[in-house]
């Protein structure tokens, strides 16, 4: 297959939280956009930000359960085979990765692999960066690799996100922290909200000569672990909750565990609520809205993931399964 029939292959990475759904959609508004193949890779068994990818008819894969870099490598090599096997026209791939994946071993698979190194070609490693919790998440260095940092040393994009909650001279600071760890990169901020889709996508930007300066056994075996400390911890409940009571409770759970808890993000089925709520936070940071309505053939079922450090899961989930059991009692009462 010539280079010019090779499907273009995109990879959003970027730190737990840091806004890679959301750039995600951006893009499928495009028109651009249209025949793209889309892959949602989530650290933890219950999909969540597959549910949330809007402006696309089509399928969105999911890889689930492990992070494509390592535990669920090979998953990821046999979706895009499949996918290339199949009887639909794709134009491109995009590849949303979990917010704990090494970009080294993704990036190795698109040039090691045979059938991906002759079907495809990478166009751009392109990652989301927090302006508010950057510094932060760059300067733990418990588990010996900084996931972060690696995120930033390989991206050909850096995207800067929340500059909303940055400061006058967010972008300015975050751009220096960037550049600290990659010079190379292009860094996009959006404007008015909205990033530009003709920066991120077909813009040829990956380099492996760059890649190999960066990280020299990248055409050699790589594995990487994951700091065991980090857990995923999932919670599904069929009865709806009480939305007053349930905040209450993700509120006082936020304000505890803030500094350990990287990542939250949930679907919620609320007593008296004809849609879904989503929310989503980031250390003590919450945000929340109300979602596309349930449809009428559809389980009406909360999803919620919390990943960090040191959880209980089985607390987080009688807990949980208390205020389900209350909001049924009120509903009767």
């Amino acid at each position: 297959m010539g280079i010019s029939q090779k499907i273009p292959v995109t990879i959003l990475t970027g730190f737990l939280g840091s806004g890679k759904t959301t750039l995600l959609n951006q893009l499928l508004e495009s028109g651009l956009m249209a025949d793209s193949a889309v892959i949602v890779n989530e650290f933890g068994a219950i999909s969540i930000d597959a549910d949330l990818v809007v402006g696309v008819d089509e399928e969105i894969l999911q890889i689930n359960n492990g992070c494509i870099c390592c535990t669920v490598r090979n998953d990821l090599v046999t979706t895009i085979t499949n996918l290339l096997s199949g009887p639909r026209p794709i134009r491109r791939i995009l590849i949303e990765t979990t917010g704990l994946a090494d970009p080294a071993p993704i990036i190795q698979s698109f040039i090691v692999d045979e059938v991906l190194s002759t079907a495809t070609m990478l166009d751009a490693v392109v990652t989301v960066v927090d302006a508010t919790h950057i510094d932060r998440w760059l300067a733990d260095q418990s588990s010996g690799e900084n996931v972060a940092a690696e995120q930033i040393a390989f991206a050909d994009v850096a995207v800067v996100s929340k500059l909303d909650l940055a400061g006058g001279d967010g972008l300015a600071k975050c751009e220096t922290t960037i550049r600290a760890i990659n010079s190379m990169a292009r860094v996009v901020a959006p404007t008015g909200g909205r990033v530009n889709v003709a920066e991120i996508v077909d813009i040829g930007a990956f380099d492996l000569k760059n890649c190999l300066a960066i990280e020299p056994l990248i055409l050699s075996d790589l594995e990487h672990e994951h700091d065991t400390s980090v857990i995923s911890v999932e919670v599904r409940e069929e009865r709806p909750l009480d939305g007053a009571r349930f905040f209450k409770w993700l509120n006082a759970f936020v304000q505890q565990n803030g500094d350990h808890l990287l990542r939250c993000k949930g679907i919620l089925s609320l007593t008296g609520e004809a849609r879904r709520w989503v929310f989503h936070g980031v250390h003590m940071t919450l945000e929340g809205r109300p979602g596309r309505p349930w449809a009428a053939n559809e389980p009406r079922v909360s999803a919620i993931v919390f990943i960090g450090k040191g959880l209980d899961g089985a607390r987080i989930r009688n807990e949980i399964a208390e205020l389900a059991s209350r909001a049924r009692v009120s509903s009767l009462s």
